[in-house]
């Protein structure tokens, strides 16, 4: 094959001595012979003080940084322990001293027909809690009280049959605000129907209770809410219906909050202490009871829808 053009070499093959270009700086020699250990070289005291003294400050701000971390943790999530009822707001709305509650908008309107609660109980076990509750409606509105006996008792005391008293002025039912009807009934615990038609009933004294109550009107905030929840089956579930070593166990609960304030959430008669004071009148244990507890429950008997069921365990 022919070459169709040549082209001039632009370096000759050898490049004399003197050609070649010197170093500008000098590098270590990365490379050394096999075996032979890497020359050690000497470090400046001072610059090892200040690598300690650097690694010291590091340590010592990670450990404040988990200190912080964990202070944030605690003030962001409280412990279960904490006690909640140092933050109940001492501006609530007061359900029972409030006026101006308004069944219709607690309850919806109805035109032309009176408002109806009918509660069923077993005159064996009577929901003293209701009771006072009913007192305590009374000096709200005006209800119109009624008490039946279904066929399913035998027979009812007398003082049963006459827990709501006697209402000698009969008015025309629409002038009434509320109808309240207890029937007694063999039934294994209280029932109450608002609505008979569409109505599914609730049933227990503490969710009655509850119900009743909030036709006062204003509502607590959240913590308060849960709190008189809390108190409300404590004193159903175990003060009621517990062994003796979980009753002890509620009243020590219920003296320390009684040391703290009049009630036993914040500083208002509401329906936790209700629901307490019928369950220990009920067990009967209101005399061995602590020194705070006894002195709420002379101030609950002071009321006057308390003093009235107290002539019904007589």
């Amino acid at each position: 094959m022919r070459t169709m053009y040549k082209v001039r070499p632009l370096h000759s093959a050898e490049l004399p001595p003197g050609h070649l270009p010197t170093c500008m700086y000098r590098l270590p020699n990365l490379h050394r012979a096999p075996g032979t250990a890497a020359p050690q070289e000497e470090v400046d005291p001072s610059l090892q003080a200040l690598e300690s003294r650097q690694e010291e400050i590091l340590k010592r701000l990670y450990e404040l940084k988990s200190a912080v971390d964990g202070l944030s943790k605690m003030i962001q999530t409280p412990d279960a322990d904490f006690d909640v009822t140092n933050i109940i707001q001492t501006d609530e709305f007061s359900p029972l001293t409030a006026n101006g509650a308004d069944l219709d908008l607690m309850l919806g309107k109805d035109y032309g027909a009176l408002k109806d609660v009918v509660i069923n109980a077993n005159p064996s076990q009577p929901p003293l809690s209701l009771l006072v509750l009913h007192s305590l409606l009374c000096e709200r509105y005006k209800i119109l009280s009624a008490v039946h006996t279904h066929s399913s008792v035998k027979s009812v005391p007398e003082n049963l049959l006459k827990c709501f008293g006697e209402q000698t002025k009969k008015q025309p039912r629409h002038e009434y605000q509320l109808g309240f009807t207890l029937i007694w009934k063999d039934v294994p615990k209280p029932q109450m129907k608002f609505s008979i038609q569409t109505m599914c009933p609730i049933e227990g004294e503490g969710n009655i209770a509850r119900f009743l109550f909030s036709l006062f009107g204003p509502k607590y905030n959240a913590v308060t809410s849960t709190l008189i929840d809390s108190w409300v089956d404590t004193a159903i579930f175990q003060l009621q219906e517990g062994s003796s070593k979980e009753r002890g166990a509620v009243l020590r609960s219920m003296n320390a909050a009684l040391g703290k304030s009049s009630w036993l959430v914040g500083n208002e008669l509401s329906v936790a202490d209700v629901v307490a004071w019928c369950a220990l009148r009920r067990t009967g244990t209101a005399n061995t009871a602590p020194a705070n507890v006894q002195k709420w429950m002379k101030s609950c008997e002071n009321l006057a829808p308390f003093s009235s069921v107290m002539k019904l365990l007589k």
